[in-house]
């Protein structure tokens, strides 16, 4: 069985990420698009160390980390809005069982503060992460169906009811495909922003998630 930084280094590099995220509450589906870059750390990294002590984490415990860095777009994004960032991590296993442990971020994506989400390493060599906010949680689940396709299915629960699922295929790119690989649907955004009033547009819009425990 593989290890969570055995995982993140089989992710380094240059992804294409195709999602699919449905508004429980609205019986609505989203699609967008997303260009993820990831460069894996070693235990020693200065942004590891840095990452420990944040958390108030010895950083000899810790297994390596993970830069994560993202650009992406919605099918309901409405004019300006951008799903751009980048984010740190660090990973301590639990002494009693290295496949379970503490993922440490310096930010999360859905609020933007220090984060500690939990992870593990299941039986099929799937990363599952576990993150609790103060106003939302997130169980996430990623699986390589060969080195160059990796899958992830998502759920976000909002204090209010407003959920979400998602499902992404993600595959990587080459060093010779263009770096213009983000897209949206218009089609796609005008059918669906005309059957959703303004009000449900920002319920939608504010709960969607675009929100992983990896920043992604």
């Amino acid at each position: 069985m593989m290890n969570a930084m055995d995982f993140f280094r089989k992710s380094e590099g240059r992804w294409r990420s195709q999602r699919t995220t449905h508004h429980l509450p609205f019986r609505r589906s989203e699609t967008g698009d997303s260009d993820i870059t990831v460069e894996a750390l070693d235990a020693d990294h200065p942004n590891v160390i840095e990452i420990c002590k944040l958390h108030d984490v010895d950083p000899d415990l810790a297994i390596g980390g993970a830069y994560v860095k993202w650009q992406g777009s919605m099918a309901w994004d409405r004019e300006g809005e951008n799903h751009a960032g980048n984010t740190i991590f660090a990973l301590v296993p639990d002494a009693e069982n290295p496949a379970h442990g503490k993922l440490l971020r310096e930010r999360g994506y859905a609020e933007i503060v220090p984060v500690i989400g939990r992870y593990e390493i299941d039986g099929d060599n799937g990363l599952n992460l576990i993150t609790e906010y103060e106003t939302m949680s997130s169980v996430e689940r990623f699986w390589f169906v060969n080195p160059d396709l990796r899958f992830r299915s998502s759920t976000v629960k909002r204090f209010g009811g407003f959920n979400t699922a998602s499902f992404c295929a993600e595959s990587r790119i080459s060093p010779s495909e263009s770096a213009d690989t983000v897209s949206s649907s218009e089609d796609s955004k005008e059918e669906t922003v005309q059957s959703l009033s303004s009000e449900q547009m920002t319920e939608a819009t504010s709960s969607r998630s675009l929100y992983s425990s990896l920043g992604w």
